[in-house]
């Protein structure tokens, strides 16, 4: 079994009547990237909060690096919070400096430590530049730099794709990727279902302060059917005795690609190979003009446990 370095035992938050976090539980293991997903007002940054012992939890435990308190082992975390803020005067390789010593990095090693990492993600030109003078991108790599800069062995970055344009968001998975490489664990909140979904061991989905689901990326897929896309002129109902088709719906009549036949969409569970679908509508001459196989997104998770799908089950 890995070693845990975060858990969290059936954690509460409530603000008087209202409950911003409702009996969270988890366990992340060490060395993995994992994700808090949800949207807007979930909870995300209240668990967060309450995981590093700015706000206390009404009720539940927390355990982190071992401790009980965050405080006790501040120094093994580096933290990124929602509201960005640098001190604008200072230039950016002191700034970097500065906060890794106040992790307990010495003056020099820490001036050193600024130097590389701004030279391997992209921003030695800008080192001698004051804070202030930096775009609103250039100001956010340096401010996860800053947090991350004396080599923690936790990380938690609380929406840290938040104003980076794509460029840059994509120098941000580099350095995840090369945390996690280090064996050091990533934890970043976001409701852009992409960067989990390229970055993630594993997930916590969270929506209205409840957890959704909890496990792998693979495990959140396999919650919803995967889809075919076929279009014919063909009867198709021999398709319906394939062992794991969930469902065949018509899409469309003439479609818009100009063929006369009908759009179907196929739901099929996880263990059904696709290419089967396709060969037995060659074995029984479905003539196809149209085949396309996709595999569901974290978004189509996202959208089928938390947004309309899930409201249109709860209201059956």
């Amino acid at each position: 079994m890995q070693e845990s370095v975060l858990s969290l035992s059936h954690v509460v938050k409530q603000y008087g009547d209202f409950t911003a976090v409702n009996d969270i539980s988890l366990n992340i293991p060490k060395g993995s990237i994992y994700g808090f997903l949800g949207p807007n007002g979930a909870g995300k940054t209240t668990t967060i909060r309450m995981i590093l012992d700015i706000i206390k939890p009404t009720r539940g435990e927390i355990t982190i690096l071992g401790h009980s308190s965050a405080l006790d082992v501040r120094t093994g975390i580096g933290y990124l919070p929602e509201e960005k803020g640098l001190y604008k005067k200072m230039k950016v390789w002191a700034i970097i400096q500065y906060f890794a010593m106040l992790k307990g990095m010495e003056k020099k090693a820490a001036k050193q430590r600024a130097w590389t990492v701004l030279e391997k993600y992209g921003l030695k030109d800008f080192a001698e530049a004051k804070v202030e003078t930096l775009s609103k991108g250039l100001g956010q790599k340096v401010q996860v730099l800053s947090a991350v800069a004396h080599a923690p062995e936790l990380v938690i970055l609380d929406e840290p794709f938040s104003g980076l344009d794509p460029v840059n968001q994509g120098v941000l998975e580099e350095l995840i990727r090369d945390m996690a490489a280090a064996g050091q664990t990533v934890i970043f909140s976001t409701h852009v279902m992409q960067h989990a979904e390229r970055l993630c061991d594993q997930i916590l989905l969270i929506a209205k302060g409840r957890k959704i689901f909890d496990g792998s990326v693979a495990q959140a897929k396999a919650t919803i059917p995967r889809r075919i896309l076929i279009e014919t002129n063909s009867d198709i109902s021999s398709l319906r005795d394939i062992d794991g088709i969930r469902e065949i719906l018509i899409l469309a009549a003439n479609p818009v690609t100009g063929n006369a036949g009908q759009l179907w969409q196929l739901q099929i569970q996880q263990q059904v190979n696709p290419q089967l679908i396709l060969k037995t509508c060659f074995d029984k001459g479905i003539a196809l003009s149209r085949f396309e196989f996709t595999e569901p997104s974290l978004h189509d998770v996202f959208v089928h446990l938390v947004g309309d799908d899930a409201r249109e089950r709860a209201a059956r």
